[in-house]
Formats: C-alpha cells, structure tokens, sequence
C-alpha cells in the first residue's frame, strides 16, 4: 500500500482530534499505509491527554509531537512535515471544517503528477471577520508572493515526497508555507471540495494572529515592500529635482518670477526625503538578504514524542531540539 500521512497541527482540539482521527483511520488504513501526525501546539485543553490515548491506541499509525509552547499553525504544521514519512502528505485543520471523506478527492488529483494540490471552497463556511481576512490575505498574496490570481491559499492541501524535502528545508523562524511552496514549485494543481461548519468552538485566528501572518508574508519572504519604499523615494527624488531647476531658472531668468519660499521649500523637502528614501531602500534590501538567509531562530520546540521506531524517518537538514522529562536537553535532526 501507499504510504500516505496526514498531518494535523492540534489546538484546543479536545471535542474532535479523536473523532477526526478515527474517521480518517476508518475511511484510509485499509487502502494507504496511513500515518497521522498530531502536532499539539501547547493546547490550553485536555488535547494532551487525547492525543496521547490516541497514541496508545493506534501506535502504528499515530506519531505525536508535543510543543514547549505555542508557536502558531504554520510552525507546527512544519514540525510535522518533518516527521512524516510517508510518498504524500495531507494537511488539515483539527476541527471538522477539512472534510476527511473530501482527501480522496485531492489524492485522485495527484495522480494527474501534481507537485501539490490545494483544495478551493465553493462556500466558505467561516464567519465574516475570518472571510474578509482571508480575502486580504489572498490580495496581499498575489502582490508579495506572485501567486496565481485564480489561486486559493488553502490550509488544506496535499504534497507529494518531493515538495516536502524542499519544505523542510526552509530554516527561518517564521515560516510561511505557501511561500515556501510557490518558491519551490509552479506545477500546481487545485480541485473543488466542500468547506464545512466548526462543530465545536470558534476560530483561533484573531486579528493579531492574522497581522502576524501577513507580517509573516510581507517580511519573511519578499523584499518586495523595501523595493515600493524604493520606488516612491526615487519618485520624489525626481520631484524634488524638476521642482528645484524650476526654480533655478526662474531666478536666472530675470523676466521670469522669482519662486516663492513655499515652492524653494517644497522642492528641497522633497528632494532629501526621496533621496534618504531610497538610500534606506538600497540598505535595507542588503539587510533583508542577509536576514533571508541568515536568520536562525528555532521554528518549533518539540518537548515530547511519540512514535512507534521506524516511523518518521525521513531526514531533513533542519536542525531542532527535543526536550523530554527524562532528558533535559537533547539536540537532534529532525
């Protein structure tokens, strides 16, 4: 059979992770070689406890990372690329609104030799608030990251061995992965499945979250805003300049009127800030490359495992840190 992993960034989960979870070992064990990667990221709930039975019960098919602390659901979602083993991985949500019975759908589009698959929703059944930030989010995606304007960012995806290799390469601190993705590959591929309602509890994204995300995506992985920076401090440089012979020849020419103090003012103003601007632009882009390329903050911190041996070993060149109750501290590749 197919190796085929599913994984699952948990949080605050505890009334669906174990439902999800059966249903997606009842619908797929008898026909992939399942595995499920649950990825607590410091849930405030009882998920620990669940996920941990859910181990217990199904070791050969559940690994479970636990996280020191919560570092967002796109660090554990990188996290559990790193300990999937299998030919394709699924990535979904915790609570129900990724239809389990819809992954088919995604696998059988694969098979067209897809790189990755993203699921487009004909109705999104989140609230409003959450709608309009993903609208935003999808604008500022095809400005910053160059994505396909027909394009859907969805959280609910699957990827084939090889985009996952190049994924989990990335070492910076605050991934974004879907940049990581449109970077890596443009052999893209997108089926329609069903958006369902949250059964339990309301969204985590909050506005601060979804600033932090699109901070993510402006900062992390474009150079594109200190570029516009660039661009409209070249803009009034060359206002600046045109404002400031204007008024050059109006005082060497005699017949002409001498240019006000507002207009020798504004020409100048104009001038040194388009020009400080631009210099800015030109410092920060050498900032920004070295940053890119430099930064080497943790992505995620695992406190626990639990994996069957065997399981998982996929090896990627990201360097992690598991922590447990038995070893205080233990550095290991993930």
């Amino acid at each position: 059979m197919k190796p085929l992993s599913i994984v699952i960034p948990v949080y605050n989960a505890e009334k669906t992770i174990e439902s999800l979870c059966n249903t997606l070992i009842s619908l797929y064990s008898d026909m992939y070689g399942l595995e499920i990667v649950l990825v607590n990221d410091n849930s405030n709930d009882s998920s620990d406890l669940i996920c941990r039975r859910l181990y217990q019960e199904q070791p050969e098919r559940i690994t479970y990372l636990r996280l020191s602390r919560n570092f967002g659901e796109h660090c554990a979602v990188m996290a559990g690329l790193n300990h999937a083993s299998g030919d394709l991985c699924v990535i979904m949500d915790d609570d129900f609104q990724n239809p389990p019975d819809e992954i088919i759908r995604l696998l059988e589009e694969m098979e067209k030799g897809y790189d990755v698959v993203y699921t487009q929703y004909t109705i999104k059944r989140d609230s409003f608030f959450r709608n309009l930030g993903s609208i935003a989010n999808d604008k500022m995606a095809n400005l910053i990251l160059r994505k396909p304007a027909d394009l859907y960012l969805s959280s609910f995806k699957i990827i084939n061995r090889f985009l996952l290799g190049e994924i989990i390469k990335y070492h910076g601190p605050d991934p974004y992965i879907d940049a990581i993705i449109l970077r890596a590959t443009d052999n893209i591929g997108k089926v329609p499945v069903r958006h369902d309602e949250r059964k339990t509890g309301s969204s985590g994204y909050t506005m601060k979250k979804l600033i932090s995300l699109w901070g993510n995506m402006v900062v992390s992985c474009s150079l594109i805003p200190l570029r516009i920076i660039g661009i409209v401090g070249f803009i009034l440089t060359v206002f600046g300049a045109y404002m400031g012979f204007d008024a050059l020849i109006d005082w060497i020419i005699p017949t002409m009127e001498d240019p006000t103090e507002y207009e020798t003012l504004t020409a100048v103003t104009a001038f040194f800030r388009g020009f400080q601007m631009l210099a800015i632009s030109v410092v920060g882009e050498y900032v920004g490359r070295i940053y890119l390329s430099l930064n080497a903050d943790p992505q995620f911190v695992i406190r626990e495992k639990f994996s069957s041996p065997g399981k998982g070993q996929f090896k990627s060149i990201q360097k992690v840190h598991t922590y447990n109750d038995k070893e205080k501290c233990s550095s290991t590749t993930a």
